[in-house]
């Protein structure tokens, strides 16, 4: 039964996102607002061009602790190497790359675009649904 769930029945497709020119207070202060621990960053066609963690964020603390400047915009910050997951992918394969990886959240795209995300915890409703 798990081979047969894919990403798709488990994403969620209605994500905040970032832009990369959106000020790092604003990105925090949504991150905090909506308890999320990160999100895509798109341009303005769309496209998929980093993902903004909370880990991104201690880097904006550390500039400001040591250079009291809290400034800067999310493309300072952002990690531009993603690893997305597509549409299709099982729930299985996608486990197994969350215990091979250190991320807890991954874009999902379908024909190219970002369609959702998919985290850590909606592999654990993946399992709870099917005991």
């Amino acid at each position: 039964m798990l081979k047969s769930i894919k990403v798709s029945d488990y994403m969620a497709a209605s994500l905040i996102t970032f832009r990369p020119e959106m000020e790092m207070r604003a990105a925090i202060s949504l991150l905090v607002e909506k308890r999320i621990s990160g999100a895509p960053v798109v341009d303005d066609r769309g496209n998929l061009v980093g993902v903004l963690s909370e880990q991104d964020c201690m880097k904006v603390a550390l500039t400001a602790g040591y250079h009291e400047d809290m400034g800067g915009h999310v493309q300072d910050y952002m990690s531009k190497k993603v690893i997305t997951m597509e549409y299709d992918t099982s729930i299985l394969k996608l486990a197994q790359t969350f215990i091979d990886t250190p991320y807890r959240r991954f874009p999902v795209m379908q024909n190219g675009r970002l369609v959702g995300q998919i985290s850590r915890r909606d592999v654990l409703r993946a399992l709870e649904s099917i005991s």
